[in-house]
């Protein structure tokens, strides 16, 4: 297959896995792409962290789309990046992990804990069709003036609204309301908040 052809049939698959369709993760182009992220996150991750500029600069390398007053503490990880989109005024503590095949839209006013994970990728249960290297994904969605404690693990599809609260070390397999506090694995509403 020439190069045109391959690149085509590539497209098609990134398309594919954007709109949350089954798709063939193990084309080498997604390969080389995950290798170049992970090539700028190094540089991000192993910068002075006295030099606050440049590490804004190396991180937007990174993720293109974030707004003013961004703060990722070292290290960071993510599967590409461009499918992050971060508003104004966000922090994220040590360790924050983005699986971001789907696209992860991420509100203004947003405060991350240590630890925090986003995935987005999901595989077939039957082993069988898992070794083949087919997945599919789901974007998550998080709401302004959120605070995700350290520990928390945010799963596929999930969307949490605004003002909301997840406990430390939550897993949070479904939607949260606006203004409610979720807390356990599985997450369940604790209590609305003001």
């Amino acid at each position: 297959m020439d190069s045109v052809n391959d690149m085509e049939l590539f497209d098609r698959e990134w398309a594919k896995m954007l709109d949350g369709e089954v798709y063939d993760a193990v084309h080498p182009e997604f390969l080389r792409r995950l290798v170049d992220t992970r090539h700028k996150l190094w540089l991000f991750n192993n910068l002075d962290p006295a030099d606050p500029a440049r590490l804004m600069e190396a991180f937007r390398e990174i993720v293109t789309d974030c707004g003013d007053s961004v703060h990722v503490n070292q290290p960071f990880r993510c599967d590409y990046g461009c499918n992050i989109k971060i508003g104004n005024n966000f922090f994220a503590n040590f360790n924050l992990t983005i699986l971001d095949e789907a696209m992860v839209t991420i509100g203004d006013n947003v405060f991350i804990g240590p630890n925090v994970s986003i995935y987005t990728a999901c595989h077939p249960l039957d082993a069988p069709r898992r070794d083949t290297g087919v997945e599919w994904a789901e974007p998550v969605t998080i709401g302004n003036s959120v605070w995700i404690g350290g520990g928390a693990t945010i799963l596929p599809g999930v969307t949490i609204g605004d003002r909301a609260v997840i406990g430390a070390g939550s897993v949070v397999t479904k939607d949260v309301p606006p203004s409610t506090l979720v807390a356990g694995n599985p997450a369940r509403p604790l209590k609305h908040i003001g």
